[in-house]
């Protein structure tokens, strides 16, 4: 039987994961050895002092967050959230941020690559889906372990596993009840082996996680192995404390309680966090939270927390999750030289159209569309940097940034030469967090195959009659006064109407046409990082 809204197990104080070396006694008859070695040994040496020189990087990834939802980008929010709050007094919080795409798994790929989701893929990983990483493509945390970084991702990973090694080969699939879906039960796997093509295949060092929250495998995975293997087969259809549990059918632990999931994974990254604080490498923590993803479950404890509902206090744990790292780093002394980056994957999941209407907290404010979408709500999310000393605090910058942009930041901070045919489309934007001119003027923005938006400068212009994935909420249009429109593009001016209420294409058809041209130039040439275009005019 699989725990829904089980007893609260108490989740263990955090702990070191690797406990500190013992002292090394040095025998004085070999420090003429030690000298001759220190001398044939120059490169190594010099590549660790570099290496202990650069700042930690700390990503906070959240999960479905609207850019309504934190109180420091919403006056209105029915939630609080002193944490990301806290990060915005303390670094630069920017208001015309984005994710790739409106959905988890092209966002984050995005992310750790520097290159536009579309140029590979669309689509999320399904249910113990293969990785989306071509073998050779350079991640993030790849370009980080080659200067010498520690690497860890704890959390969602939703960028697919070679779960098919692991499968017994004449293995069935079970019939979920209904007789209305198929799916691999947990006695189709061999559990005791090594689930290959995960995090650490494309950079990372450790992970802790159970990969997804609402899919299969439900268990903890740690590095490319099950902790304890599933014994039983989740199937759900009850409702949860707000929303859909959303959870596809397959292997899981009789015992998975989903409560434990972010406490769980916020003592896990503590724990790891706390682990660096007598190393002399520099470290790369990746938290992706599963939250405030469906199935929207905030432990008994922030029930009520805010005044938008089961999500809204889900919001609230998110919060105090992203809390406790920013008070171990207080705590083992790294916050100042920590690069930390709070943001969320894409917009929030379809619930907030009733959750405005019941609470009044409106989790896209002051934007149009939601998760999936290409209107400004799918992706335009809440993007905020601290990096004590060098990214000025308490500072609100309007300058367009993407999330595929971190890349290529990240390798101008550490001094790493991104080859060709990595980090295409990444813009490093050091130079503006710093205090500088904005960087990037245009954007693509996409979610399913064919539907696309271009942002150059104050434009946006969509190449379909709308950026809905789904059919538009009528009552949420006319609550907001949205016109009817029938055109076949639209194309909006968001330095007057960031809320895309008035399609203006009529008006300037040049102006669309020229757009049209510059979206198909760059899905075409494959690349769109300065840097490139650079290199291919020099003729590199």
């Amino acid at each position: 039987m699989i725990v829904l809204a089980s007893e609260r197990k108490a989740i263990a104080p955090p702990s070191p994961l690797f406990p500190p070396p013992e002292p090394v006694v040095m025998n004085m008859r070999f420090l003429p050895l030690l000298a001759l070695f220190s001398m044939v040994s120059t490169c190594p040496l010099a590549a660790a002092d570099e290496a202990a020189s650069l700042p930690n990087v700390l990503i906070l990834y959240a999960d479905d967050m609207g850019f309504g939802d934190a109180s420091c980008y919403n006056p209105e929010s029915k939630i609080t959230t002193p944490n990301i709050d806290r990060l915005a007094r303390e670094g630069m919080r920017f208001v015309d941020g984005h994710s790739s795409s409106g959905i988890c798994t092209p966002s984050r790929y995005a992310l750790l690559t520097g290159r536009y989701h579309w140029r590979k893929f669309h689509d999320i990983v399904g249910a113990l889906g293969a990785s989306r990483f071509d073998a050779e493509r350079l991640t993030l945390p790849e370009m980080l372990q080659q200067k010498g970084y520690d690497t860890a991702c704890v959390g969602k990973w939703h960028l697919g596993w070679d779960w098919n090694a692991i499968r017994h080969p004449n293995a069935k699939k079970t019939t979920a009840a209904g007789g209305k879906q198929k799916y691999w039960g947990y006695d189709a796997f061999d559990w005791s082996k090594p689930v290959p093509d995960g995090p650490l295949a494309h950079g990372f060092d450790y992970y802790f996680g159970d990969t997804v929250i609402n899919f299969p495998p439900y268990a903890w995975i740690e590095n490319d192995r099950l902790i304890s293997p599933p014994d039983a087969n989740l199937e759900i259809t009850a409702k949860t404390k707000e929303g859909n549990w959303e959870a596809r059918p397959g292997p899981a632990r009789s015992d998975w309680d989903f409560y434990d999931d972010l406490p769980t994974l916020t003592n896990k990254a503590v724990s790891w966090l706390a682990s660096r604080k007598d190393q002399t490498k520099p470290f790369f923590l990746y938290f992706a939270l599963p939250s405030p993803h469906a199935p929207i479950i905030p432990i008994d404890k922030f029930d009520n927390a805010s005044q938008a509902g089961a999500y809204g206090d889900y919001v609230v744990q998110s919060d105090w999750s992203c809390g406790e790292l920013l008070k171990t780093l207080d705590k083992i002394g790294l916050a100042e030289n920590t690069i930390v980056v709070f943001t969320s994957d894409n917009g929030p999941e379809i619930y907030c159209y009733a959750r405005e209407e019941r609470f009044g907290h409106r989790s896209n404010n002051p934007l149009r569309g939601i998760k999936r979408d290409i209107y400004e709500g799918g992706h335009h999310v809440p993007f905020i940097v601290r990096w004590p000393g060098r990214v000025p605090a308490d500072t609100t910058n309007e300058a367009l940034i993407s999330q595929i942009d971190v890349m290529a930041t990240l390798a101008e901070v550490v001094g790493f030469d991104l080859p060709d045919g990595a980090a295409e489309d990444s813009y490093s934007q050091l130079s503006m967090l710093e205090g500088g001119s904005p960087v990037r003027t245009t954007l693509v923005h996409n979610t399913y195959r064919d539907r696309y938006a271009l942002r150059d400068g104050k434009w946006l212009w969509i190449n379909a009659p709308n950026g809905y994935h789904r059919p538009a909420n009528k009552a949420w249009e006319a609550r907001h006064d949205y016109p009817s429109d029938d055109h076949p593009q639209q194309l909006f001016d968001l330095s007057t109407d960031l809320g895309q209420r008035h399609n203006v294409v009529d008006s300037h058809e040049d102006i669309a046409q020229r757009m049209a041209a510059q979206l198909q130039q760059i899905r075409e040439a494959g690349h769109s990082a300065p840097r490139l275009d650079d290199a291919n005019q020099a003729g590199g």
